[in-house]
């Protein structure tokens, strides 16, 4: 018998590309949106990994600290990049799927960090 994760979270250094990278990256060229897509999920990748992730078999709620070095960039903007962390985790097998039946539910968090930017994934199971 395995042992269940109940919790798990890591930070992932920097800011991630938002709505507005993303979209004029796809604008570009699609295969740049690709690129950026790839290149962020990548990072998010290392990161985690740096944590030793569990695997999740059933359903979590994720909550999304994002500490931007400013209030430059719009919250829903900065947010979009769940996106590309979700992914990764699905990619990395932390979480067998990003749909609703496995991800029940998120929150974010905004915080300016202008010396320590970045952005702190936490992972609940859900009974």
């Amino acid at each position: 018998m395995t042992d269940r994760c109940e919790a798990w979270s890591f930070s992932i250094a920097g800011s991630l590309p938002g709505l507005n990278e993303y979209t004029a990256a796809c604008r570009t060229n699609p295969h740049a949106g690709a690129k950026l897509k790839h290149g962020a999920q990548m990072v998010v990748t290392a990161y985690a990994r740096c944590r030793k992730p569990p695997v999740f078999d059933g359903p979590v709620f994720v909550t999304f600290a994002w500490h931007e070095p400013n209030r430059r960039r719009d919250v829903d903007n900065v947010a979009f990049a769940k996106k590309f962390i979700l992914d990764a985790l699905v990619d990395l097998g932390v979480l067998p799927d990003d749909g609703r039946r496995f991800v029940t539910g998120f929150s974010d968090e905004f915080h300016v960090d202008r010396e320590n930017p970045r952005v702190v994934v936490s992972i609940e199971r859900r009974p």
